[in-house]
């Protein structure tokens, strides 16, 4: 597993509401080229996150716990388990191979047409495309759903498109 965290400028500030970028286009660019595509190709979450308000910080307002999402994580990874009980070499859905993408992330035909406007508008690459399947077979799951939903999809491709809108 790879957890890995960059800035979106030398600066730190590009996109920041608050702070004005000191950096010129084409050193945001060359700063961001520092990674290739191929290895944010591999990567499968790309997940923007933005700086945090004191008021949000602060709030007493109730988020769902921890508990309870390590709950949902064990169920989802034991159905992945239980799914892939007879197979020695695949026991979660990031290890499936085109062989299990085919049986276990059947779309229906909305979730087929967003995938392929996702393919078409974004350029992405086969590899994106099972990494899609994979991820929104586990959102899936997350949400104790039988069968994969254009929402799980649509969910998939954000974390996808990061890399194609920004990096560019």
């Amino acid at each position: 597993m790879l957890v890995a965290a960059m800035n979106p400028c030398p600066c730190g500030y590009f996109g920041d509401l608050k702070r004005e970028c000191r950096c010129g286009p084409s050193q945001v660019q060359r700063y961001r080229q520092r990674i290739s595509g191929p290895l944010l190709d591999r990567i499968d979450l790309h997940i923007e996150v933005p700086s945090i308000e004191y008021r949000d910080m602060a709030s007493e307002r109730l988020e769902e716990s921890s508990s309870a999402i390590c709950e949902r994580v064990s169920t989802a990874r034991k159905k992945q388990q239980a799914r892939f009980a007879n197979d020695s070499k695949t026991n979660c859905n990031a290890r499936m191979g085109t062989k299990h993408l085919k049986q276990w992330c059947k779309l229906d035909t909305d979730s087929q047409e967003l995938i392929r406007v996702a393919m078409t508008e974004l350029n992405l690459s086969a590899r994106a495309y099972d990494r899609i399947l994979k991820v929104a077979r586990t959102i899936a799951d997350l949400a104790s759903a039988e069968t994969i939903s254009p929402e799980h999809v649509g969910e998939a491709i954000q974390y996808r498109s990061f890399d194609r809108t920004l990096w560019v």
